[in-house]
């Protein structure tokens, strides 16, 4: 059994800092060699005032929804400080169970999550999710993002709205790093976690020769359709969590690469 599969491997890791530790250590652990760079950071917003006169909509609100572990970590404190604890009415709700596992830090157990993929659609497919006629719904999220989840969920009769508690940037101003260590062949694959992350990766390399040459490992098809537009190199792990793109990696990187030549 080969216990560093990643052994000669460089990859880019483009998860907000706070938020890539655990896999560039297991890139480490496997062989390979994780080179940070965050297209995503994650930022309070400058002003609050909106979000908490939003929170005394909460003792008459049926589901809380949480996009993310930011939402969790930036939403939770000041409603617990606004409630003095948590609305006995409302239900819970999580993209995946990261995000859940966040929830059970505030003292929140019973949350209803998917089981399949982590995102939106899957969440929308479960019963729960069906039967939302006349309920109120609150998503706890970043500023902007998909538009899905709401209007899905309005068109099954809720009435929704957003609280937006925190921001998402780009820190990034070239990618003149990812475009050097390639020149020394020393970058193999970026993993992109996020749309958005892809977007930003896109905008900054333009028709960077480097782009064309590496291979995009993303976790969901939805990630992928961008760069496929543009005849990138692109490998969707066929599940969701860290060890399942690790593992794709690990197993078709090369394979991959071959077959795009």
């Amino acid at each position: 059994m080969n216990t560093q599969p990643l052994a000669g491997i460089t990859i880019a890791v483009t998860r907000p800092v706070d938020q890539a530790q655990s896999l560039c250590e297991a890139i480490t652990h496997l062989g390979g060699k994780a080179v940070l760079f965050p297209l995503l950071a994650i930022t309070p917003l400058e002003n609050y005032s909106a979000f908490e006169q939003l929170l005394s909509q909460l003792e008459a609100t049926d589901w809380a929804i949480f996009i993310s572990s930011n939402a969790v970590n930036y939403a939770m404190p000041r409603i617990i400080k606004h409630f003095g604890n948590i609305p006995e009415n409302l239900k819970f709700a999580a993209i995946g169970y990261q995000t859940a596992k966040e929830l059970g830090h505030y003292g929140v157990h019973n949350v209803l999550i998917p089981h399949t993929r982590f995102d939106s659609e899957t969440l929308l497919a479960l019963p729960e999710m069906h039967d939302v006629t006349n309920l109120k719904v609150a998503i706890f999220r970043g500023e902007g993002g998909r538009e899905v989840l709401a209007d899905t969920l309005k068109s099954r009769g809720a009435n929704v709205y957003f609280a937006e508690c925190y921001r998402r940037i780009n820190p990034q101003k070239n990618t003149d790093l990812l475009n050097d260590l390639w020149k020394k062949g020393q970058l193999h694959a970026i993993i992109v976690t996020s749309s958005e992350a892809m977007r930003y990766l896109i905008d900054l390399a333009g028709t960077s020769e480097w782009l064309r040459h590496i291979t995009l490992c993303v976790n969901h098809a939805r990630i992928a359709e961008w760069p496929l537009q543009f005849g990138l190199k692109v490998l969707v792990a066929n599940a969701p969590g860290d060890e399942a793109m690790l593992e794709a990696i690990a197993t078709k990187l090369f394979l991959h690469q071959d077959s795009h030549k």
